[in-house]
């Protein structure tokens, strides 16, 4: 009985140990990459205009706008507060998607802002840097020319910029469901292992059925769980990151994602570096609890 027992304790004891592990993973992706509150919070933390900024200025020659390199700078950082807003909008609505609250995909982006915030930096850009032809004349004539120039520019821009099934494509709506399916299972899986979590929790208490052996098993697993998942996580970020540190200083990556990467990590490994640690002061806690306790002595 005594040699089933031990059996049933050590074979629950590993069990809880690996779902541990597992919930561990399964909870830093549910946190993060699933979270579309802390995909806004990285999108937000990250410097768009600057990236913007470098890009465009890579695509548009070097002349083709007046004070080009000023315009775009100007835009971007009167239109930050747009981008943000609607790049948050896209980020929800595709989540909603994702995650099953929602059965079709939409986002529609209106461009009107972004169109009166164009004009208004092109036309100012215009008027500092007038072709010599227009040179002295009339405020009313160099505005017709004005809106003339500024045509083939708002042409090209839709009024909305609309986003679903119909503009992404069979293709690309077929791998967003296999992405569906895939993120349905880790919810059911998080949701799974919390619950056999406290199932193997309880079989073990149960099969205890006192105190002192029960606190010093969980206590146990918890710290075999809890050391060596914290130690590993804290030489990843002191000892692994500076070997990220070294990749991303170089000369052709943005300034902006330069800073951006090391704070993502950290932010990335933060669920799961926290739930490491509950585990492992759970540990200590319920391992002093089972040196500590004295049961009760009942006189008869």
């Amino acid at each position: 009985m005594k040699f089933l027992k031990g059996l049933a304790i050590g074979l629950l004891g590993i069990l809880l140990f690996l779902s541990l592990t597992v919930f561990g993973l399964v909870l830093t992706i549910n946190q993060t990459i699933l979270n579309p509150d802390f995909v806004v919070s990285q999108v937000n933390k990250l410097d768009i205009s600057s990236l913007a900024g470098e890009f465009l200025s890579e695509q548009i020659p070097s002349g083709q706008i007046p004070q080009g390199e000023t315009l775009i700078a100007d835009t971007l950082a009167d239109l930050e507060p747009w981008i943000k807003d609607q790049t948050n909008a896209a980020i929800y609505s595709t989540y909603d998607y994702l995650l099953g609250e929602s059965q079709s995909l939409s986002i529609v982006i209106s461009t009107e802002q972004l169109k009166e915030t164009l004009k208004d930096n092109l036309k100012s850009a215009f008027k500092q840097s007038l072709p010599p032809e227009l040179a002295g004349l009339p405020q009313d004539m160099i505005d017709a020319e004005f809106d003339k120039y500024y045509q083939q520019f708002s042409e090209q821009i839709p009024t909305t910029i609309d986003i679903g099934e119909d503009m992404l494509g069979p293709e690309v709506m077929n791998n967003i469901a296999v992405a569906r399916e895939y993120i349905s299972y880790v919810q059911i899986a998080y949701k799974a292992l919390i619950g056999f979590i406290l199932l193997l929790i309880g079989l073990i208490i149960l099969i205890h059925r006192q105190v002192r052996g029960a606190t010093r098993q969980l206590g146990i697993t918890f710290l075999i769980y809890g050391v060596p998942g914290y130690a590993g996580i804290f030489l990843l970020k002191n000892y692994a990151m500076a070997q990220l540190d070294q990749f991303i200083r170089q000369p052709n990556l943005p300034v902006s994602l330069q800073a951006w990467i090391p704070q993502f990590v950290d932010d990335f490994l933060a669920p799961l570096e926290m739930f490491t640690l509950g585990v492992l002061i759970g540990g200590v806690v319920l391992l002093i609890v089972s040196f500590v306790y004295k049961p009760r002595e009942y006189s008869y």
